[in-house]
C-alpha cells in the first residue's frame, strides 16, 4: 500500500473510533469537556488492541521513508567523493 494512503486509513479510523466514542457519551449527556477527556482514553485503548496491523504498517512506511531519505544524504557522486578522500589525506599530511 502507498506510504501516505497508509497514513490516512490508519488516521481516519483513529479519528473514526474518537468521534463514535465521543457520540456515545455525548448522547449519554455527559459533560461535553469530560466526554471528548474520556472518548480520547478509550479510543486510544481501543486502537492499541484493534489496529494492530495498519499501526504496524504505517510504522513500516514511516521506517521505510526514514531509510530512503538516509540513503539519499549519504550518497556521494564517484568524483566528489574521490576529490574529498584527496583533501582529508591532504589535511592529514599538513597536521603531521
Amino acid at each position: 500500500m502507498n506510504p501516505g494512503r497508509t497514513w490516512l486509513v490508519y488516521t481516519l479510523i483513529r479519528v473514526g473510533i474518537f468521534a463514535g466514542v465521543l457520540a456515545i457519551l455525548l448522547l449519554l449527556q455527559i459533560t461535553p469537556w469530560l466526554a471528548a477527556v474520556i472518548a480520547a482514553l478509550i479510543s486510544l485503548c481501543i486502537s492499541i488492541i484493534v489496529l494492530r496491523k495498519p499501526r504496524d504498517e504505517a510504522s513500516r512506511s514511516l521506517y521505510a521513508a526514514r531509510e530512503n531519505r538516509g540513503q539519499a544524504r549519504n550518497a556521494k557522486p564517484a568524483a566528489v567523493s574521490e576529490d574529498e578522500d584527496v583533501e582529508d589525506s591532504a589535511v592529514d599530511r599538513t597536521e603531521r
